[in-house]
């Protein structure tokens, strides 16, 4: 009886020793990446102007050149007396720079210009999620909030890693899933499939 006793305690020893490594086995190989690095630089890079973005463009002293204006498939807005002026891949900054130096070769002297994002170009989120599609963005969306927005994870997601493709950018690059994860205007989500 004793043997038997200490064969079923072997036993169970081993399949607890098994069950414990592989439930301490990070992510596969190739969806482990050294996130920190990335998420910080995406979450300090000034934001750039791209298509679908709606913008208030303020010529102070003159309402029939101010307006919302979109930027269209062209990268470009129409505005009045200057005509069509690039604001893809331009700060707001930029753009306000860009469009009181139009402004002031022959139409205005001195032109005081303000532009402001009021309406950013939507996010998308692909995978293993409740409700995968395109979505507004806010400011300060994380990816958990990105998640949350299109009905949660389904019980196949993997929790750990997402992977953001930039709307910029060529290939999806992994990011751990967390709260310090930042979404940007235009960025495709994917979350992806858990092995076990």
């Amino acid at each position: 009886m004793s043997l038997f006793r200490s064969i079923v305690l072997m036993s169970a020893l081993a399949m607890f020793v098994f069950v414990s490594a592989c439930q301490s086995a990070g992510p596969v190989t190739r969806q482990v990446a050294d996130p920190s690095t990335p998420a910080q630089t995406q979450s300090n890079i000034a934001y750039t102007l791209g298509t679908g973005d709606k913008l208030r463009i303020n010529v102070f002293g003159q309402p029939e050149l101010s307006g919302e204006f979109v930027v269209d498939g062209t990268g470009a807005i129409s505005l009045p007396l200057i005509g069509q002026v690039t604001a893809v891949g331009l700060s707001t900054q930029d753009l306000e720079t860009t469009i009181a130096a139009n402004l002031s070769s022959g139409f205005l002297l001195e032109p005081r210009v303000s532009a402001e994002v009021i309406n950013y170009r939507p996010f998308y989120i692909l995978g293993e999620v409740g409700r995968p599609g395109e979505y507004p963005f806010n400011s300060g969306l994380t990816v958990l909030n990105a998640v949350a927005a299109a009905g949660g994870f389904t019980y196949r997601a993997n929790k750990k890693v997402v992977f953001i493709k930039s709307a910029n950018g060529n290939q999806e690059v992994p990011f751990a899933l967390d709260t310090n994860t930042v979404v940007k205007p235009g960025d495709t989500l994917r979350i992806g499939e858990r092995i076990f």
